[in-house]
């Protein structure tokens, strides 16, 4: 299941380009949370633990429990993180986005999709193991919300394929996608191109030889004579 890890927040009264620089100048990380519930709120992090909290992530979901501190009082609120944008050219963290939940209402997320062991077909016929979907569209309540779905590859031979049917999910998680869409397939080994046959060797160009001049005429007769 995904972790449930806790996380302090507090509210960010500015707003606008200059305002953010101020935030990540003091170590902070923009954020905000919302939610089909919750009214759309402005907060900060710091990014020391949102960067910790990110690098000790298996999978893409994570569970985060914020503990938003206005100065007065402290406000639970389970979330998820919905995306995180990084700096084009220093791949730094500058803005997360929480997308607030219940733990008594399902929620949809994709869920990473990982193969474990090796084939037969691939270990001993020189197949290809295809990976067809990298996620898994699921849905169940927060607290089922697994990390990464591990899919036991090994029986598979050359031919063999699973489906999202064939997928043994944890309890209380159901796949959203088709039943019969085709997660891996260990496909026939590949067969090298046999090379091209040599080309033939071509004929010798044909030598066309200087005419001969034809033999000088013979000589005119002499002038009659008169």
């Amino acid at each position: 299941m995904a972790k449930q890890v806790k996380l302090s927040a507090r509210p960010r009264a500015e707003a606008g380009r200059n305002a953010l620089i101020k935030v990540r100048a003091r170590g902070a990380v923009p954020a905000v949370i919302y939610g089909a519930k919750v009214t759309p709120s402005n907060l900060e992090v710091s990014k020391k633990d949102i960067d910790r909290l990110l690098s000790h992530a298996v999978g893409e979901n994570i569970l985060v429990e914020l503990e938003i501190n206005d100065g007065s009082q402290t406000t639970n609120r389970l979330s998820l993180i919905q995306e995180v944008q990084h700096h084009p050219v220093r791949d730094e963290i500058i803005h997360v986005d929480f997308y607030a939940v219940s733990m008594t209402e399902e929620i949809e997320a994709e869920v990473v999709l990982e193969p474990v062991g090796e084939a037969i077909g691939v270990k001993s016929h020189g197949g290809l193991l295809q990976q067809n979907m990298r996620s898994l569209g699921i849905r169940c309540l927060p607290q089922n919300l697994p990390e990464i779905i591990t899919v036991d590859v090994s029986g598979l031979n050359v031919g063999d394929s699973v489906h999202v049917s064939d997928i043994k999910l944890p309890d209380g998680v159901f796949a959203t996608p088709d039943a019969e869409l085709t997660v891996f397939l260990v496909s026939e080994p590949s067969v090298a191109e046999e090379p091209a046959a040599a080309a033939e060797t071509p004929a010798s160009p044909e030598v066309i030889k200087e005419k001969k001049p034809e033999a000088a005429d013979a000589k005119k007769p002499a002038e009659a004579k008169k």
